[in-house]
This record gives C-alpha cells, sequence and structure tokens, in this order.
C-alpha cells in the first residue's frame, strides 16, 4: 500500500528502540511506504533499514552481537570512548557481518532524514542520507552518540551527539514535509520525563559546550512538551501513534537476547493491533 502523504516519525531510546524495530518490520511486511522517514538516535539506526527494505535485520543483529565487547560494553567505552563501538557497530557489522543492502536504500524513494545535536549551538541538525558510503554511516553513529558514552561525531566541519538531546520526537520537522504523520513512540501514553539526575556529569564531560549542557538540562521540559504536541496532533487527526501499553523492560544497554526479543515482539504486537488502524488513516489522507 503507497501512500504519498504520510510521514513515518520514530523517536529514539537506545534499546527500547528494538520497539520500534518491530513496528516497523510489521509495516513493511504488510506493504505500507512512507514518501519520508524521520528517525532519532535508535530510531535513524534502525529505520535506515525501512529505506532498504531489510525486516528483521535490526533485531538479528541486536540478537547476535548483543553479549559481544566490541559491539556495547563498558570495555569498548573504556577503550574507545564510545559505549557502542564505532568500528564494530557503525562499519563491520553493516559492511561485513550483516550487510546493509546499499542498492535497495539508495533506489528506494523514501526521503530518510535523521537528526543530530550540534554541541556547540545546542540545536537539532536534520540531515537528509540519500547515498550510502562512510559518511551515511557516521551520520547515523552521531544520531544515536549519548552524551557521557560517546565522543561526539564531527562531519562537515561542526561536532555532533545524539538528536534525542535537542528533539527527542521530531514531529513538527516531519510535518514540514507531510502534515499527517505516524508516530511511533518508546514509552507508555501516561509517560513523564523528569529532570536529568547527575547533571554534574553532564557539566564536567561537556564543559567546553555550555550550549548543549543547557539542552540537557532543559531536556525533560523539551521531551514533555513534544509528547503533548503529539497527542494533541493525534487528537486533530493529523497523527497516528503508536507506543507500548507499560513502560519496556529492557535497559538503555542490554546484552540479554531475551529482553531484546520480547522487547521486539511488544513492538510487533502494537503494529499489528492498530493494522486496520493504520489503514484507515493512510486511506483517509488528502
Amino acid at each position: 500500500m503507497t501512500d504519498n502523504n504520510t510521514g513515518l516519525v520514530l523517536e529514539g531510546g537506545a534499546m527500547r528502540g528494538l520497539f520500534s524495530a518491530g513496528v516497523i518490520d510489521v509495516l513493511m511486511e504488510n506493504g505500507f511506504t512512507f514518501p519520508a522517514l524521520t528517525g532519532v538516535s535508535a530510531g535513524a539506526a534502525f529505520g535506515c533499514n525501512y529505506k532498504s527494505n531489510q525486516p528483521g535485520r535490526a533485531l538479528r543483529y541486536n540478537l547476535k552481537y548483543c553479549k559481544e565487547p566490541k559491539y556495547c560494553s563498558f570495555r569498548s567505552l573504556g577503550k574507545t570512548g564510545d559505549l557502542f563501538g564505532a568500528q564494530f557497530c557503525y562499519h563491520d557489522i553493516p559492511e561485513r557481518l550483516d550487510p546493509f543492502d546499499i542498492e535497495a536504500f539508495e533506489k528506494n524513494p523514501m526521503k530518510f532524514y535523521l537528526v543530530v545535536s550540534d554541541i556547540e549551538t545546542g540545536l537539532p541538525h536534520y540531515k537528509r542520507v540519500d547515498s550510502v558510503d562512510d559518511d551515511c554511516y557516521e551520520w547515523i553513529r552521531a544520531s544515536a552518540s549519548m552524551p557521557l558514552v560517546s565522543r561526539p561525531v564531527e562531519l562537515d566541519g561542526h561536532k555532533y551527539l545524539d538528536g534525542g538531546v535537542t528533539d527527542s520526537i521530531p514531529l513538527r520537522f516531519a510535518e514540514g514535509l507531510y502534515e499527517r504523520n505516524i508516530v511511533v513512540l518508546t514509552r507508555p501514553r501516561d509517560y513523564v520525563k523528569k529532570p536529568a539526575s547527575k547533571m554534574w556529569l553532564f557539566r564536567r564531560s561537556l564543559k567546553k559546550y555550555p550550549k548543549m549542557i543547557k539542552a540537557v538540562a532543559n531536556r525533560h521540559l523539551m521531551y514533555n512538551e513534544q509528547r503533548k504536541y503529539v497527542f494533541g496532533r493525534e487528537k486533530a487527526g493529523k497523527a497516528l501513534v503508536i507506543c507500548p501499553d507499560a513502560p519496556l523492560d529492557i535497559g538503555r544497554i542490554e546484552h540479554d537476547p531475551e529482553k531484546i526479543q520480547k522487547t521486539y515482539d511488544l513492538g510487533r504486537q502494537a503494529a499489528m493491533k492498530k493494522l486496520e488502524e493504520i489503514r484507515g488513516f493512510l486511506a483517509n489522507d488528502n
């Protein structure tokens, strides 16, 4: 089913993003296509598989490598400065171990946007990725590079970290492309974000970047306001929201294959329950 006027938005959430991976796999398997996908952090890292038409890929490599220290570990953080290994996660896996379908990605007309945070301005930056090269993988890495446990990623003369810090749910950006959107969240409807704990760590880690420190300190306000906006757009008939019914039992990092599989399965179940609603939402697009 092809729809030309409805976008797809994926928020982040580190390993909670496996919920979104389950959702988008169901969408792909049921033939839903979108003119644009906007993903942030894990939403970008897993969402790129929509443009390459590779359902199951995100789950597959997470299950296979979740206990591999080079994939995600404090050993990796100590040795490289990145909790999620930059070379292993963003080059070895897509280039050799579980190949990313470059040809499919580049042939698919769907626009793929990701969000990064410019650590010098403390503002979000939106990058459209059409082709696959080293910079493509590095943009995705930048979008998912969490403060404290990641090195800034330098691209085009700017330094970037996790896009979720400055635009956690990029619906407003997506509405600049298409007024109607399907939005996949990784927190339940009643979730309210609290201020960041241990701000002193962020201040020390980001001491050269005061505007980024301010963005981290205010993130809970931005995030809660964005959720209010998302549900308001849903009430107005301009958004369809897919989210967990309850908090996901998975850590920001996760080495337990059962929890990884369960989180993914919950995403699939949520999408399956909404299939007819999705079809109706797309059919009613004007």
